[in-house]
């Protein structure tokens, strides 16, 4: 069965992207990386993403007069490459879904979705609020994006405890090994044609149907 072709989006440290690429060489992810886009010239990232092999292809909504035309620049990019899904991880930057991949972009949000989701949301911000409510319980959420943020359907969420002593940095760490484990077996559901939507809701097969 042919790889699962991936399109990794960031803007930062690049650390999910390496994760990903761990569990693919590893075997455990029938995928392969076939394009790395980044919104900013100068992050880790770009650095990570050059020693997977990978030249990353800046592209920054700045750099474009509206947000349809920064939008379609990564649209014309996802389809010269041919890819199948596009795996934001550690992606910034709104931009408008575009068609033929509705349920073929996803996100991974810091938190369990709904509560701490929207806009201005992520990284510290999330961790911060989680605190402040005083939760006793965090973890992450993969998600499909729609055209509002952290609100497309809800694939998988994995969940840690939240310890009073906990800072945002000390929580932010815990999180992240769950969003470690969760990222990868989204991706792989995918990659086995095991991900249905309906109504908004996500359906996961028993079965596998890998990719032909």
């Amino acid at each position: 069965m042919r790889p699962t072709r991936i399109a990794i989006l960031l803007s930062g440290s690049g650390r999910t992207m390496v994760n990903i690429s761990e569990q693919i060489n590893a075997g455990r992810l029938n995928a392969e990386i076939a394009a790395a886009v980044s919104s900013r010239t100068n992050c880790k990232g770009n650095k990570r993403a050059e020693k997977l092999g990978l030249t990353p292809e800046i592209i920054r909504p700045r750099d474009y007069a509206d947000v349809d035309k920064f939008s379609g620049k990564i649209d014309d990019l996802l389809r010269e490459r041919e890819i199948d899904l596009a795996v934001q991880a550690g992606w910034l930057c709104y931009w408008k879904i575009p068609s033929g991949y509705e349920n073929r972009v996803m996100n991974i949000h810091p938190a369990l979705l709904p509560s701490f989701g929207g806009k201005g949301m992520w990284g510290h911000h999330v961790h911060e609020a989680v605190l402040k409510r005083g939760c006793k319980v965090s973890g992450c959420t993969v998600h499909f994006c729609s055209n509002e943020y952290d609100a497309g359907p809800i694939i998988l969420q994995r969940t840690c405890p939240v310890f009073a002593y906990d800072s945002p940095e000390t929580l932010a760490d815990r999180v992240f090994e769950q969003e470690r484990i969760a990222y990868p077996e989204a991706i792989e559901l995918f990659c086995e044609n095991r991900l249905t939507v309906q109504n908004g809701i996500v359906h996961i097969k028993a079965s596998r149907e890998q990719n032909a």
